[in-house]
């Protein structure tokens, strides 16, 4: 089970908080920082907290391939989230274009609109079959090796 927490969250009352999370990671709950890079965004959260994903908000991912800002920005969450040893996820992949920028920076995980709209749980069996085939919200071909 992951537990995903906004940084607005964290700093309502960090004491409690961080109590509260090392808790859950003691009982195995992995903890993800939500919308990474748009609240507070302290570098101390990563080291005070136990920390096992970083989410990338959408906000960057969007401009990523055509805004050198969103575009290092996007670079430094991943590369600084690796050295650190947690996992990375962007959200708001809408294009293959974003997905091949994440891709050649390294990004662990990507979730968005080019996967699947949000979908009911009664449409879960046919969005995503039990065989595993993923089928991706677009009319183009991914074209990946492997």
């Amino acid at each position: 089970m992951e537990l995903e927490i906004t940084e607005g969250v964290l700093v309502e009352n960090v004491t409690q908080t961080s109590w509260i999370l090392n808790r859950l990671k003691e009982m195995g709950v992995k903890i993800s920082i939500d919308d990474f890079g748009t609240g507070y965004s302290s570098m101390s959260y990563l080291k005070n907290f136990p920390t096992d994903t970083l989410k990338i908000d959408q906000s960057f991912i969007r401009g990523i391939t055509s805004n050198t800002e969103d575009d290092t920005i996007v670079s430094a969450v991943i590369n600084l989230s690796h050295t650190l040893n947690l996992r990375v996820i962007a959200e708001g992949v809408e294009t293959l274009a974003h997905l091949e920028k994440l891709e050649e920076k390294g990004c662990d995980e990507a979730q968005g609109y080019l996967f699947s709209k949000p979908v009911p749980p009664d449409e879960l069996q046919e969005t995503f079959p039990a065989d595993g085939l993923w089928l991706p919200n677009t009319d183009q071909e991914i074209k990946k090796a492997g």
